[in-house]
């Protein structure tokens, strides 16, 4: 990876290595050896060649070569964020900059408190759906895959019906993208020296404030017209670059069919409202949900078209 440090997400922990020089002056051997300080250094590139199955992180290093043999990527650049739910990496591939989303081990806090979201949807596996509502060693799995396919299939919806999303470089069929799959692999926003911002990190002028928000009114509108709530629409999951909202993070997305869908929609409109605070919008929850469901009623934007 590359000597860079990006602070678009908070809570990044780079690496560093510990050093000592115990070399002596040759002219003053009455000195004791001088200890250095500690010394932080960025974490480098990381080579593809170097990544080995002792890593402390081999399993993350297992997805990546899976990713590289396929020709998702070529190489990681950086670790932009380490979280509970997932790492997200930097990486070069064929088509430019890419975004790296894995998801960690099956214990996440995703899945643990996902059933708001799950309600609504049908099983017609029996035995998989009894594993998956209790939470067996193989439920987990189901889960965990669940959550990667949904999230891509999410986008694809998404990216095609002309939202502003991150494009995803997996698919559009199933079997494609089913193949990376702890990770997501989508289209970096922004650039490998300035990866893009969320929002609630972002430092935005009075009149880019308002642009923002009035681009992230209009986008929980589109989600709605097609009949989504996101389940966690605020700053936190809208990236700010170029004077644009992007959208992320959708594997929680939630239809109409799940009977917690207003609750989630309300609960949405509650979060754009309070999250935007910070940035000089004063407004409050019923507000956003009026403009949000009036917004809806408009046009929708223009499809996009999938190149062969």
């Amino acid at each position: 990876m590359s000597a860079r440090t990006h602070t678009d997400w908070p809570h990044d922990d780079w690496p560093h290595d510990d050093w000592t020089d115990t070399s002596w002056d040759d002219e003053r051997w009455d000195t004791p050896p001088t200890r250095r300080r500690q010394k932080r250094s960025p974490t480098g590139r990381r080579q593809l060649a170097h990544l080995t199955a002792s890593d402390p992180e081999d399993v993350q290093d297992d997805v990546i070569r899976r990713l590289t043999d396929r020709g998702y990527i070529t190489e990681v650049v950086a670790e932009l964020k380490s979280g509970k739910e997932a790492t997200a990496y930097v990486a070069r591939g064929p088509r430019g900059s890419v975004l790296v989303k894995l998801y960690r081990d099956l214990q996440a806090r995703s899945f643990r408190n996902d059933q708001v979201y799950r309600e609504g949807q049908v099983v017609l596996d029996v035995r998989a759906a009894k594993a998956m509502q209790n939470r067996t060693r193989l439920g987990l799995e189901m889960l965990q895959q669940d959550w990667v396919l949904s999230e891509y299939a999410h986008l694809w919806t998404l990216w095609k019906a002309g939202l502003t999303v991150p494009e995803p470089l997996a698919g559009p069929h199933p079997t494609a993208y089913a193949e990376t799959v702890p990770a997501v692999v989508m289209r970096l926003i922004g650039t490998e020296d300035h990866v893009a911002p969320r929002l609630s990190d972002a430092a935005l002028t009075p009149a880019q404030a308002q642009r923002a928000w009035e681009q992230s009114l209009q986008g929980m509108a589109d989600l709605l017209r097609l009949g989504y709530a996101h389940g966690d629409y605020s700053t936190y999951n809208l990236l700010w670059s170029e004077d644009t909202v992007t959208i992320i993070d959708f594997p929680q997305l939630t239809t109409r069919q799940n009977p917690n869908f207003q609750t989630l929609l309300a609960r949405d409109a509650q979060s754009l409202a309070t999250s935007f605070r910070k940035h000089g919008i004063q407004t409050d929850g019923q507000s956003v949900l009026r403009d949000v469901q009036r917004r809806a009623l408009g046009p929708a934007p223009e499809p996009r078209l999938l190149l062969p």
